[in-house]
């Protein structure tokens, strides 16, 4: 039979037409031994398993990112315990439809006794009465309700029914997982068996999908679908994907080289104190498909490394900028990235403690054997007392402006300076006291 026949045989001549149900939904794992990536939840000694293996289901919310699994979970949990499954959609569903799911799941376990899995999918749109109206059959056992979100549940789904309910984070899959259930559906879907479809340009593909299997799978059907005829196998590469999906590739690839050199243009651009450009790169980097906590925690590590103490306060701001991350996820946590970018830019910079450090731990090595002082050793027995520990150590609070000169390193060694405060910014008050204190290390 010619290719393009078969394929539209296979697919329908329309689309739109097409008898069969997409790939996306003939390829859903059925099982859990079938899933690709979710270990956490699903694999050995993982919850999802232990709840399938004892045979009860607490009620719970799904919360992850697109494509990531959370009803092919839901599926799989009610089919291996054979619940009826139900499933709304909260975009379109109402009070009545939600009343009349649990109407229908109380007559299921009169009449059958059989228990209701009830599937919301997006339960973060629903408002709070429709929320409310699901609390008592939660309560009395009449379903159990697994919700769906990509969204934070803390600040979408309701006090009331959150506390009726297990939260689980969904990661995003990885490229192993999307390629390893990718080749599961080119081997096991019959249709696609049948045109002996095979996938050239793994890393296009990959790329197009950013973590999200749904993406992978529809790309590979509608470059079937559009795909001319030809000899058999049906080979498929950068040109067909992108033909089908209409998109450019983007260029930044989360685990290549593109990668590195935007992560380390963004830093550069933060260390010159420029926001525009950081904020560019920041850009670059949300629209490629960054983890933003990747680039929240690279700006932890700037605040200490490249500004220091010419303003502590940036410490305190990414660290915060990084548990809005946490807390909020994209899109709305660019506009904390966007925050803290700017201010980390803005603020006067100082390497002086990542310089300190470095010096110290050179030092430090060549040292290592020396003992502590005995004034500065610890004496919580009156054995350690008698033995000289903490003898003759001044306390500086008991001394004019709360300092007291002393040796605080090892006797064998001569003290020198690791950590030298620059003028810039907050720094300034601190190498002004640091010189007058210590004027026989650092000078007059």
């Amino acid at each position: 039979m010619p290719e393009r026949q078969l394929q539209k045989d296979l697919f329908g001549a329309d689309p739109s037409s097409a008898s069969s149900p997409p790939l996306a939904e003939r390829v859903r794992p059925r099982k859990l031994d079938e899933l690709s990536g979710q270990d956490h939840l699903a694999g050995p000694g993982a919850p999802l398993r232990t709840f399938i293996e004892q045979g009860r289901l607490p009620s719970m919310i799904f919360w992850g990112p697109p494509g990531s699994g959370k009803t092919t979970l839901a599926e799989i949990c009610s089919a291996s315990l054979d619940f009826r499954f139900r499933q709304l959609s909260a975009v379109d569903a109402g009070v009545r439809d939600v009343r009349s799911a649990l109407e229908e799941a109380r007559n299921a376990r009169l009449l059958d006794g059989r228990q209701t899995l009830l599937f919301i999918d997006e339960i973060h749109r629903f408002n709070k009465a429709q929320q409310d109206s699901l609390l008592h059959a939660i309560e009395q056992g009449t379903v159990v309700l697994i919700g769906a979100t990509t969204e934070n549940p803390s600040f979408e789904v309701n006090a009331a029914l959150m506390s009726r309910m297990q939260v689980y984070l969904l990661k995003p899959l990885e490229d192993a997982h999307i390629r390893s259930l990718m080749t599961r559906a080119l081997e096991m879907d019959e249709q696609l068996s049948a045109l002996r479809v095979r996938v050239d340009d793994w890393d296009v593909l990959l790329r197009l999908a950013a973590g999200d299997a749904r993406k992978a799978l529809n790309a590979v059907e509608a470059a079937v679908m559009l795909s001319p005829p030809g000899t058999m196998p049906l080979h498929l590469g950068r040109e067909q994907f992108l033909k089908a999906v209409q998109q450019n590739l983007p260029s930044y690839d989360r685990k290549g080289e593109y990668h590195y050199d935007t992560v380390s243009a963004f830093i550069k651009s933060l260390r010159g104190s420029d926001p525009d450009a950081a904020l560019f790169w920041l850009a670059r980097m949300i629209e490629g498909g960054e983890d933003p906590k990747f680039i929240a925690r690279r700006m932890v590590i700037f605040a200490s490394e490249d500004v220091g103490n010419a303003d502590p306060y940036a410490l305190t701001l990414a660290v915060a900028v990084f548990h809005a991350v946490e807390m909020i996820g994209l899109p709305e946590a660019r506009i904390n990235l966007a925050q803290g970018v700017t201010y980390l830019a803005g603020c006067a910079k100082s390497n002086a403690s990542y310089e300190g450090i470095n010096r110290a731990q050179r030092c430090a090595t060549a040292h290592q054997d020396d003992p502590v002082p005995m004034h500065l050793r610890n004496a919580p027995t009156k054995l350690m007392k008698n033995a000289g520990y903490g003898a003759g150590y001044r306390y500086p609070h008991e001394y004019d402006s709360h300092f007291v000169e002393e040796n605080y390193f090892p006797d064998t060694m001569t003290p020198e300076v690791f950590y030298q405060p620059t003028a810039e910014g907050r720094e300034k008050f601190i190498r002004e006291r640091l010189h007058h204190l210590w004027k026989g290390r650092y000078g007059s």
